[in-house]
């Protein structure tokens, strides 16, 4: 695959680093893409999210939910409570622990995080500081009132 080089950009421009790596990241090919849980992403409202995991058998003591930076981390660490001596036929069901990151863009934060039949529901939500957000400018008449000067040679011809 065809690697891009993004150091001039890095030379050019003042904090987009996070961008250039997101994009370097994207380029290169997973070593083992992880499938488990499955999950899904969907847009509740117009700027209010939620991510659905799928943790059939997890607790809400098993699961861990961190908001970092730009970054979402579920971890799932299931306890063992099976009784040793069972015999174990067959195993559809994934007992394994699991770590799953999200990268989330700027000013998107975690509001809540509910598991109701084995769904663990994380909702966020994007708040633009009203500093960023759109304003509108209205547009004033033009002053009319110059002043205008007038010469005492102008007078006495």
């Amino acid at each position: 695959m065809r690697h891009v080089d993004f150091s001039p950009l890095y030379r050019s421009t003042v904090g987009f680093d996070r961008l250039f790596n997101l994009l370097d990241s994207m380029g290169q090919p997973e070593q083992s893409s992880p499938s488990y849980p499955p999950y899904n992403i969907e847009r509740t409202a117009e700027n209010h999210y939620r991510i659905s995991m799928a943790v059939a058998g997890f607790g809400e003591d098993d699961l861990e939910i961190e908001a970092k930076e730009n970054t979402l981390l579920v971890k799932g660490n299931q306890s063992k409570d099976e009784a040793p001596d069972a015999e174990m036929l067959f195993q559809g069901i994934a007992a394994r622990n699991f770590e799953r990151r999200f990268q989330l863009a700027d000013h998107v934060e975690v509001r809540n995080a509910h598991l109701k039949n084995g769904l663990l529901h994380i909702d966020l939500v994007r708040e633009i500081p009203e500093a960023m957000k759109a304003r509108k400018i209205e547009i004033s008449p033009a002053q009319t009132s110059a002043k205008q000067i007038e010469s005492k040679s102008a007078k006495s011809k």
